[in-house]
């Protein structure tokens, strides 16, 4: 059964692009970009993170104006960090478009790291996801809470994003509804099956709340299901008291999400290493 949530949606005039990237900047790029961390390490500018799963991931508010020699030992010691910790077995740099990171593509490339696909950095208000959007007929957007519901929508999700299923993040998920840290899950079903999902994840103190994992299997793709999911999760954010909305979109999400009224301020660019991958020389 969905869940019906009585938030009245209504567009709100939008601000300069400069200040959401700056409220961004200010609210997001701190503790609260990682509610789900089993731990942190500081090093210099460095925030080194290691969720559950075997996962650690490099985020900063910025890089204190480091040139490029120092940048490039930013980067050894946060490998170095993971390295020494024999559950982790694979590590995320998060980058973005808008920082002073002399060097940095160059230091990642040659410490085994990545580059994947650059994403753009929406921002915008919640009400401007659920004006106006209907559900499409024949199919169900609800809250999930059961084990089976959300290994059948982690699934689904990795089937969209065109990866094998991922017990493992499964796993995280449930554990995180188990902590009851606030993160929902949500999920589009027809034909008897999940076909789209996704994560709300409301930052504490502060305005913001971010939609994640978004997906929808190919063929359901242009029915207007993801943008009916991203209502449904913009109408429970509401009722909480949030007022923005953020997301990492990649090109099959940005223009559903420009059409609703937010705006591209920034991009990230997520590098990625493995234990099994060799650095490039």
């Amino acid at each position: 059964m969905a869940v019906a949530l009585p938030v009245v949606c209504q567009h709100e005039p939008m601000t300069h692009p400069a200040d959401y990237l700056q409220a961004y900047d200010d609210q997001l790029r701190t503790d609260a970009e990682t509610p789900s961390a089993i731990s942190v390490t500081r090093l210099g500018p460095l925030r080194l993170v290691t969720f559950a799963g075997g996962r650690g991931f490099v985020t900063y508010r910025d890089l204190g104006g480091a040139d490029g020699p120092a940048v490039a030992r930013l980067v050894t010691g946060a490998l170095d960090h993971f390295r020494a910790d024999p559950q982790i077995n694979r590590v995320e740099w998060k980058s973005r478009g808008h920082d002073h990171a002399p060097g940095l593509h160059a230091a990642l490339l040659a410490n085994g790291f990545e580059a994947d696909d650059a994403e753009s950095i929406m921002i915008g208000p919640l009400e401007a996801l659920c004006a106006g959007v209907d559900t499409p007929a024949g199919v169900t957007v609800r809250r999930l809470t059961t084990e089976a519901d959300v290994r059948a929508m982690s699934a689904a999700v990795d089937e969209a994003f065109g990866d094998p299923a991922d017990t493992r993040m499964a796993e995280a998920l449930l554990a995180r509804l188990a902590r009851d840290d606030g993160m929902e899950l949500w999920g589009a079903e027809t034909d008897g099956r999940f076909v789209c999902g996704g994560r709300l994840e409301p930052v504490p103190g502060t305005e913001f709340v971010g939609i994640w994992g978004g997906a929808t299997l190919e063929a359901y793709r242009g029915r207007g299901i993801y943008r009916a999911l991203t209502a449904a999760r913009a109408r429970s954010a509401l009722a909480q008291g949030k007022k923005l909305v953020h997301s990492d979109s990649t090109e099959d999400s940005r223009p559903i999400l420009e059409r609703s009224g937010l705006i591209r301020v920034s991009t990230t660019t997520p590098y990625n290493w493995s234990r099994a991958r060799r650095p490039q020389v």
